[in-house]
């Protein structure tokens, strides 16, 4: 069989810029990679971030190399042989891996006539449902973003926290959407004692739980946190590849994944049941990111205990569709084609 591939550089602009504790981003670059085996083609797509060494630069520099790798060996089924040399080719660098193996996975259950939740043999009743993400902002600011995200059928809201605002934020957006479902994320922005005060504040607000409230090396202060905190304690940075999961066992309660830290669709399937081996809670989250990568990810659902699968919302425009998620539920029931359904629009 002969493979060729293809790849482009695509510049999204957000609808709103997006804050964090550590910047504010306007614009979000993915890099498309194609994989044609003549008949069909495979798409995926990397969004590199810089807190982990990713850049479109680095993604573009990668990938012949990785590409090359998928035309040596020739057949996309050959999903083990290739994600072997892919690692011996390029280390690290994830989301460029992950775009590649995003577009195979495509490309196999699009060859094999299914989506690609049942070429893997899942259930799409099994779903979960989506946060809708708030990043910073003043106070009233967020209660109108989360007005809006309720508008568009999203009743579990994801809260960037890591001000000296924080306390208002919450009990601003409560009192304003008392009977919406509030998840926090600090993103490493407080030291262990501060996010025990911190969390037990939030707590008053019925807020489900806390994500990265410390430090990602921080492991002890994680522990700190989850020993004395009221709420349960969710790892992201923390819990990049997965060697990290034994490492997070007992510090917190939920390991928060994403395609673009693990590097591999059949990765996190490792890491998702590594987790419940070591008796955590599964969440997997996304970067702002383009349906092209972001409706792979959707077909891990069954597998998850939550979902942070918004970041196609957070764009002005999406060049690409992907899977349906009518009120932010995974709805993979409702796919009505082959692969990851990742389309151009």
């Amino acid at each position: 069989m002969t493979l060729s591939t293809s790849f482009e550089r695509v510049e999204l602009d957000l609808e709103f810029p997006f804050t964090i504790a550590r910047g504010t981003q306007e614009v979000a670059e993915n890099v498309v990679v194609r994989i044609d085996d003549g008949e069909q083609v495979g798409v995926g797509a990397a969004a590199p971030s810089s807190h982990y060494g990713e850049t479109a630069d680095t993604v573009e520099a990668v990938l012949p190399d990785l590409l090359a790798v998928v035309e040596d060996v020739g057949d996309p089924h050959a999903l083990q042989r290739i994600e072997r040399r892919m690692a011996e080719t390029v280390r690290r660098n994830p989301a460029a891996r992950c775009a590649v193996s995003i577009a195979l996975h495509d490309l196999v259950a699009k060859r094999a006539g299914l989506p690609l939740y049942r070429y893997w043999g899942l259930d799409a009743a099994e779903t979960v449902t989506s946060t809708y993400t708030l990043g910073i902002d003043d106070a009233e600011r967020m209660a109108e973003k989360a007005h809006t995200a309720r508008e568009r059928g999203y009743d579990l809201l994801k809260v960037k926290l890591g001000t000296d605002r924080d306390r208002e934020i919450i009990e601003t957006i409560s009192e304003a959407h008392p009977d919406a479902t509030i998840r926090v994320d600090a993103n490493e922005a407080w030291s262990p004692r501060e996010a025990v005060r911190k969390v037990e504040a939030v707590a008053h607000y019925d807020v489900e739980f806390v994500e990265q409230p410390v430090p990602a090396g921080n492991l002890d202060g994680l522990r700190f946190v989850r020993e004395r905190a009221p709420l349960p304690i969710a790892a992201d940075e923390s819990c990049v590849t997965l060697d990290d999961i034994p490492r997070v066992a007992g510090a917190v309660d939920v390991a928060n994944l994403k395609l673009m830290k693990c590097g591999d669709l059949r990765e996190a399937k490792r890491m998702i049941h590594a987790a419940r081996a070591h008796g955590l809670d599964v969440m997997l989250g996304c970067m702002i990111e383009s349906n092209a990568s972001l409706a792979a990810a959707c077909h891990l659902a069954p597998l998850l205990d939550y979902a942070d699968l918004d970041g196609s919302l957070l764009l002005a425009e999406d060049p690409f569709d992907g899977v349906p998620m009518p009120d932010g539920r995974v709805a993979l029931d409702e796919l009505d084609r082959p692969g990851t359904g990742a389309r151009r629009r």
